[in-house]
């Protein structure tokens, strides 16, 4: 078994060895249409909406590197949209999170009491809004992905970059209390030394590190075109945009999409 195909030797053929006393010709020709049958197909592109994973981690919890590290391989697939958004209620055991923020422990919670959970914790993935998760339980996250990418989100969204940048909602089905529209803004990534807690003496990398999550607006159905202000950020250095459109305040998402800053300055 290799990636997923089983090889056959060709002894194996019984049209091969079938074809025994034909001609040299025939039995190359029966050789070429078994390696077509076996080989596999070009897959067309894929265009369904990535899945989007919410890490909740912080750097004064040991429990979280190997999720911080897991976080960091899915950001490099393009399926995935992996925020990493980091809390601030550890902060009182040695390490002061300097990504820390009362922002995304609101988040957190709001999820908690959206998925019944009884109470928070980290390292805690959000798998499209739907599905809670221990960070570093890989198994479990990649099954979660795959099951993710086969239910269907139901709305589109695009960027323009021109003008400062804008987010485009198609029309569609809505929920029918609506969706709120909300806009994530990261930085690419901060290694950190930590010099107190529980990971004191440890270099930490953190990628796609949110530093603001804002309430955009809400969709109801219609095409819907939203202006951003995204100068400001491009000039701090922030990386991306991320554009979620979620059911309710904190219910499954249904659609997403991201944008790197450094287009803006490409489309001036």
């Amino acid at each position: 078994m290799t990636g997923g195909v089983r090889i056959v030797p060709f002894m194996h053929f019984p049209a091969l060895r079938m074809a025994r006393g034909l001609t040299g010709l025939a039995v190359a020709l029966i050789g070429l249409l078994g390696l077509l049958a076996a080989a596999p197909a070009q897959a067309a592109p894929d265009e369904r909406p990535p899945v989007v994973i919410e890490l909740f981690t912080s750097q004064g919890c040991s429990s979280c590197p190997p999720a911080d590290e897991f976080l960091t391989e899915l950001a490099m697939r393009p399926d995935v949209i992996a925020l990493s958004l980091h809390v601030d209620y550890w902060d009182y055991i040695g390490w002061k999170d300097p990504y820390g923020s009362p922002m995304m422990t609101e988040r957190q919670r709001r999820y908690a009491g959206a998925l019944g959970l009884r109470y928070v914790f980290t390292p805690q993935m959000i798998v499209d809004g739907r599905q809670s998760l221990v960070g570093s339980d890989r198994v479990a996250v990649e099954s979660a992905i795959v099951a993710a990418r086969v239910r269907e989100k139901t709305v589109r969204v695009s960027f323009r970059s021109a003008g400062g940048g804008m987010v485009v909602i198609a029309a569609g089905p809505a929920p029918k209390a609506g969706a709120t529209v909300w806009q994530a803004i990261y930085d690419s990534d901060h290694e950190t030394e930590v010099k107190r807690g529980e990971n004191s003496g440890r270099n930490i990398r953190n990628v796609n590190v949110v530093r603001s999550v804002e309430r955009l607006g809400t969709w109801t159905g219609e095409e819907l075109e939203i202006p951003l202000s995204l100068a400001n950020a491009a000039a701090r250095g922030r990386y991306g945009c991320a554009v979620i459109v979620q059911e309710g305040r904190s219910g499954p998402i249904i659609g997403a999409a991201v944008m790197m800053l450094g287009s803006l300055a490409q489309a001036q």
